[in-house]
């Protein structure tokens, strides 16, 4: 299977479980439709399909990930809501249509995203409680941390602190690796530890992670700058407009797009005991620095 097609499959039983998980209710007023809108709003599902990929290259599972893989999602689609907000980077478009709180009002806008997390966490302890395993809490925990101060919100945290304030290249690193890394590697550490994998391995898969999570962001500041509004869905120069520093402001464009290939190729070295099995991980690392949305 080439790789477009192999994450439009994996894509597809992603969307399908997240469906079942955050389905429609009108008991509670907006509130399940300002959730999906935003959790169906579109994007590549990069975080689960890491997990589900990761599951594979371990032998693992698919069906016990999948749901883990999804709760993921939801806390990184839920991210995104509370990111646009007025008070944090007051955007109006996300994946080309209106941001949720636009379109539902902030209020609604924030208990939206609350409501993502909470269904998030309510979906994994509903699953330990129904099957207790050692593995099931380790991949809770893995996911709790790198949502928490110690990941995701940390990274944020730092991000709006250094807003308009002067940040070395170490802080911005570790901002990054935060706020955009955290859950991409506990999306591969999760699909490793549910597939039993050895601990050596669980440790390497992470750590491949940490590279494609900084080359992505990387991928990301080079969009900012040289990227089409109308294929990533949202403004540009945005980091210009509200005075942050990014890659390309202490590296320069061409010298980012270096690193974002030392990243990725880096990264590669990790899976190179795998074999074939890392076929398509290594074409998702490649995937990252090349796209254009």
């Amino acid at each position: 299977m080439d790789f477009n097609r192999y994450m439009a499959e994996k894509k597809r039983l992603v969307e399908l479980k997240l469906t079942s998980l955050v389905p429609e209710d009108n008991k509670i007023p907006v509130i399940t439709e300002a959730m999906r809108y935003s959790l169906f709003a579109g994007g590549k599902r990069l975080r689960p399909i890491l997990a589900l990929m990761s599951c594979e290259l371990f032998g693992g599972p698919e069906e016990e990930v999948l749901p883990f893989a999804c709760c993921i999602e939801m806390i990184h689609a839920y991210s995104l809501i509370h990111d646009d907000l007025p008070v944090m980077d007051n955007d109006d478009l996300r994946r080309g249509k209106p941001t949720n709180h636009r379109v539902f009002g902030e209020g609604f806008a924030v208990l939206a995203g609350d409501a993502l997390l909470n269904q998030a966490f309510e979906t994994i302890i509903g699953i330990i409680i129904n099957k207790p395993s050692h593995e099931y809490i380790r991949a809770a925990n893995i996911i709790c941390k790198s949502a928490g101060i110690s990941g995701m919100i940390g990274g944020q945290c730092i991000d709006l602190y250094y807003e308009k304030k002067s940040i070395d290249v170490d802080t911005l690193k570790n901002m990054h690796a935060k706020k955009t890394g955290a859950l991409i590697t506990a999306s591969l550490a999760v699909g490793a530890v549910l597939s039993g994998a050895e601990e050596g391995d669980i440790i390497n898969i992470m750590e491949f992670g940490e590279l494609i999570g900084l080359a992505f962001q990387v991928a990301d500041d080079i969009l900012d700058v040289s990227g089409s509004e109308n294929k990533l869905g949202k403004k540009i120069n945005k980091d210009a407009e509200f005075n942050k520093s990014n890659f390309i402001s202490f590296y320069g464009l061409e010298k980012s797009e270096e690193i974002a290939k030392e990243l990725v190729d880096e990264a590669k070295l990790k899976l190179e005991g795998y074999g074939s099995r890392g076929r398509y991980l290594c074409e998702l690392s490649d995937y990252i620095i090349t796209r254009d949305e």
